[in-house]
């Protein structure tokens, strides 16, 4: 079943709102990039490629109803916005990335005109949404390529729909995998619980078995012989290969490794950052402690309890099997395998041969 998590319409950014599901559909219009940076902050659309994608129509919101006399007074204005936007979430690298685009589109039209500009920005926004599909699309038949029939996996947060501007990445390559899939098993993924509220509502509205489970029993699903594979996304990889993602990630991949499992990361190209050696270089975003210490509104913890919530991990490239991008498969990932892989054009996803 579709689900459609960001629409641009009518000058306005509709997006739904995550943190009301599974309980209730709720949509939150913005109308500017003030409106675009707190949904992004405050977790209403989430998930690196869904963030850059945001961002970028945010961005365009930030000009479109300013009035300039010069091509040069709105590209400095879209700095300004886009600082605004970039300061909402640190670590997921595609919001930087789609920025630099809007920001490039803004500078390239400046002699046309401020009109000229932002048609250009509107374009480009649109296109970074189009790109993600198509990247979707490809990850998705890639990565399906490496599970066999009768796979039983295990995954960690949400990278599916509500993630991007597709069916997702590892979502996306359980999707393509169709009937492959036994069962797939969602760890709850706290603090925020994007595992229980989203990805299993989304396996389930699109009819893939999914079994719900608690952080600390994926060890004990493995040790069973009950899962075959671990598939997750990403918000920032680093050249070597080390990956960020949600908090809990890093964990997963021990146990993996441990139970001779392989440990699958599913992103596009543009969450790689190059720019970086290694993954200790990463941002980490820390979230407010009141995630950990209330649920739904309710007291879980004394008041006055010191908490640490770092919303991400680290990953070391070691304890990751394959990489599966829009561009190819990456196995035993390195900053080596990485740069070919990543030098070839984006892949329509036709074929999954090329880059295994």
């Amino acid at each position: 079943m579709k689900i459609v998590p960001i629409r641009f319409a009518n000058s306005e950014l509709v997006l739904l709102d995550q943190r009301f599901l599974p309980a209730r559909e709720r949509y939150v219009r913005c109308r500017s990039a003030e409106d675009t940076a707190r949904a992004i902050k405050s977790l209403v659309v989430r998930g690196a490629p869904a963030i850059g994608i945001a961002a970028a129509y945010g961005a365009y919101l930030g000009i479109a109803g300013a009035e300039r006399v010069s091509g040069a007074s709105v590209c400095a204005e879209l700095r300004r916005v886009n600082a605004l936007l970039s300061a909402a979430r640190p670590t997921a690298v595609n919001l930087f990335w789609a920025l630099e685009r809007i920001e490039k589109a803004a500078a390239y039209t400046a002699i046309k005109g401020p009109a000229e500009q932002k048609k250009a920005v509107l374009l480009e926004a649109r296109k970074i949404h189009a790109d993600d599909k198509r990247a979707c699309s490809a990850i998705s038949r890639y990565g399906a390529r490496l599970f066999p029939k009768g796979s039983r996996v295990i995954t960690h947060c949400n990278a599916g729909m509500l993630a991007t501007g597709g069916t997702g990445t590892a979502l996306g390559v359980i999707y393509a995998a169709g009937k492959k899939i036994e069962m797939v098993y969602a760890d709850e993924t706290r603090p925020v619980l994007q595992g229980s509220r989203l990805t299993a509502w989304e396996l389930a509205r699109n009819r893939i078995p999914v079994t719900l489970i608690c952080d600390n029993m994926a060890g004990a699903v493995m040790s069973r012989g009950k899962a075959d594979a671990v598939i997750v996304g990403a918000d920032r990889i680093a050249s070597n290969g080390d990956t960020a993602n949600k908090i809990g990630t890093y964990g997963l991949a021990v146990l993996a490794r441990h139970h001779g499992l392989p440990f699958y990361v599913a992103a596009p190209a543009s969450t790689f950052d190059l720019s970086l050696k290694r993954g200790e270089q990463i941002i980490i975003e820390e979230r407010p402690s009141d995630e950990i210490k209330n649920i739904s509104g309710k007291i879980i913890a004394p008041p006055g309890v010191h908490v640490w919530n770092p919303a991400f991990d680290i990953t070391p490239a070691k304890l990751i099997t394959a990489i599966i991008t829009d561009r190819g498969v990456i196995k035993a990932p390195d900053r080596d395998r990485i740069a070919e892989i990543l030098s070839r054009k984006p892949s329509c996803g036709k074929s999954g041969k090329k880059g295994e």
